[in-house]
């Protein structure tokens, strides 16, 4: 299971522990399926998330980006190439989300950079 797994998703990955093991398999199988490597895969994932409108979504593969190596500001740039197609509300919420887990996990960093809290 994986560790960054949300406290519900264990709870269900144990209770239901061959339909989690399946949907593990399908997410490798759909993974390997195709030309795409790394960093690609991973912000087509946020991508996906930040037009389905799935914020626990984004916050999940933006942390699996983040340990995975990708930039930044490669994903923040995931929200802004959405504007034209989902429009700016809902990208600018999706830029929200993404900067949930960034303000987070490099907040003094960030508030370094931008004088203060984001948004100041």
């Amino acid at each position: 299971m994986a560790a960054r797994l949300p406290a519900r998703a264990q709870q269900v990955a144990r209770e239901f522990d061959a339909v989690w093991k399946a949907h593990q398999a399908f997410g490798s199988a759909c993974s390997s399926a195709g030309p795409l490597e790394g960093e690609t895969r991973r912000l087509v994932k946020i991508a996906l998330a930040v037009g389905r409108g799935a914020e626990g979504a984004v916050h999940a593969h933006v942390r699996q980006a983040l340990a995975e190596g990708v930039a930044p500001e490669a994903i923040r740039h995931v929200a802004l190439l959405a504007m034209p197609t989902i429009g700016f509300p809902q990208s600018v919420a999706a830029l929200s989300w993404i900067d949930d887990i960034l303000d987070a996990t490099y907040k003094p960093a960030r508030q370094r950079r931008n004088g203060g809290a984001r948004g100041a």
